[in-house]
């Protein structure tokens, strides 16, 4: 079965972020920027600020991680609930909920801006590694069972998230990456108990 709901993210997403790459009204229009939601209730930068990358890189990181991995979410979640509905819920979902920490933050920062699927596309990837934990992830072409890459990548985004410096939003991966969870589990509560059962029962693949 194909992965239509996947494929439209990626091509919407992939086609925003390129026009947006050489116009400035359009990306000043949906980035996520704190006084045009809490003044002006421009609500749907929530979500829009997700349709925007700074370059071709992260957008292409982004929507590679999101083909690999979403797919799978997705025929999951589809013969879970029966509904077609319930990824791109999910996916829209992840979009406000792991940017909201990062909005009431800022949400008096005029300097404030954000922008990338990133925290949606955590939540997909981590939705992926509680199905799947001994699956090997490729991070730069090396490979890493899933379970650990988790790990190390939560360690990882809470460390730099209190060094701050970088410009990347971290705190949205991590929001993102537990939504990713808590919904799984939320629609399927015996998830739980297969994840533990997979978890210590290693099978490398």
């Amino acid at each position: 079965m194909q992965s239509p709901v996947t494929l439209v993210l990626i091509a919407v997403t992939a086609l925003v972020s390129w026009l947006a790459f050489n116009n400035r009204r359009l990306a000043d229009r949906l980035i996520l920027w704190p006084p045009a939601i809490s003044q002006r209730h421009e609500y749907w930068r929530l979500v829009s600020y997700g349709l925007l990358h700074a370059d071709f890189p992260h957008l292409l990181f982004n929507m590679v991680t999101l083909f690999f991995f979403g797919r799978l979410v997705e025929r999951l979640m589809l013969q879970i609930t029966g509904s077609v509905l319930t990824y791109p819920l999910f996916y829209v979902t992840a979009l406000v909920v792991s940017i909201l920490p990062s909005y009431l933050k800022n949400q008096k920062n005029p300097n404030y801006l954000s922008l990338g699927a990133s925290g949606a596309v955590s939540a997909v990837l981590f939705a992926f590694i509680l199905i799947s934990p001994w699956s090997l992830i490729f991070v730069f072409f090396i490979p890493a069972p899933a379970i650990l890459y988790a790990v190390f990548y939560v360690g990882y985004s809470i460390w730099m998230d209190r060094r701050g410096g970088d410009r990347i939003n971290h705190s949205a991966h991590l929001a993102g990456a537990a939504f990713g969870v808590m919904f799984m589990l939320a629609m399927e509560p015996r998830l739980l108990q297969v994840f533990l059962e997979r978890v210590t029962n290693p099978s490398f693949g």
